[in-house]
């Protein structure tokens, strides 16, 4: 379970959503399908929180921000799934 960069599941997801840690297939190697559902787990709570989030109508920066953050989930998410369809 030492796996996670960050120290756990869910800082890792929240990493991933700032954009602090890039992902790609690579990243996901040395994880097990159990470490990997619960990132994925994880990121989907991270995702329903930015999801909450809802800046104002004309603060363009914020909605940019909450943008990239779930584009960088989804993408996080469709990595993961691939990984363990590869497994």
């Amino acid at each position: 379970m030492g796996n996670f960069i960050g120290g756990s599941a869910y800082a890792m997801s929240r990493d991933i959503a700032e954009g602090l840690i890039l992902v790609n297939a690579n990243t996901f190697k040395k994880f097990t399908v159990a470490e990997l559902k619960q990132l994925s787990f994880e990121l989907d709570k991270v995702q329903k929180e930015a999801r909450s989030e809802q800046p104002l109508g004309e603060d363009t920066q914020a909605i940019q921000k909450r943008g990239r953050k779930l584009g960088r989930i989804t993408t996080a998410l469709q990595t993961i799934n691939q990984a363990m369809m590869k497994r």
